[in-house]
């Protein structure tokens, strides 16, 4: 968390995240990802948990995956490709293709809900690839997000993540700012 408070990536307000939640803390994590001796370190720290798995494969959900994705598929000298949503749907595009068996780690920069990485895991999966593990630099979730295979992550948070509905911000009147990558609904 030292590394998200120095380089200014630890924000503190009312937040919109990518799931549709709200929070009174977001981690942006493209600010701490833009310099590359910090990915790289995360990468290395996530290679780490799977050196033994002889993963050949690294997968990430566009946008916020790629970077330690691809530093992770570095650290591990494994190939690295990532899913987008194509009519709403995250599937390989730009010709990146998995063989049938193939080991495969999903790596994402925040988890929360688990939703991207799901979607992800069910992309590979779909096309014949063995998805052994996902893994991201920071839970807040706190260990709550179900992605249907073993994860881990370098920093797990306990960060209330509210409804809209019950958000205590929102009952304050107050804005939620989206400072994510997705287009919100």
């Amino acid at each position: 968390m030292e590394r998200f408070r120095r380089t200014g990536a630890l924000l503190e307000g009312h937040f919109q995240l990518t799931s549709g939640l709200h929070s009174t803390h977001y981690l942006q994590c493209a600010h701490v990802l833009q310099y590359p001796h910090e990915a790289a370190a995360f990468g290395e720290a996530i290679a780490k948990h799977y050196r033994d798995a002889r993963i050949e494969t690294v997968a990430a959900p566009a946008i916020g995956g790629i970077i330690i994705g691809h530093e992770t598929a570095r650290a591990l000298n494994a190939k690295f490709i990532f899913t987008e949503r194509e009519a709403g749907i995250m599937t390989l595009r730009r010709g990146f293709t998995v063989r049938e068996g193939e080991r495969t780690l999903v790596v994402e920069d925040v988890i929360t809900t688990g939703g991207s990485t799901r979607e992800t895991i069910h992309a590979i999966n779909a096309r014949g690839a063995h998805v052994i593990g996902a893994a991201s630099i920071i839970d807040r979730s706190n260990n709550q997000a179900d992605v249907g295979i073993p994860r881990i992550a370098l920093a797990t948070l306990d960060v209330p993540a509210f409804d809209p509905a019950t958000c205590p911000a929102c009952r304050r009147g107050e804005t939620a700012i989206k400072p994510g990558s997705r287009k919100q609904s």
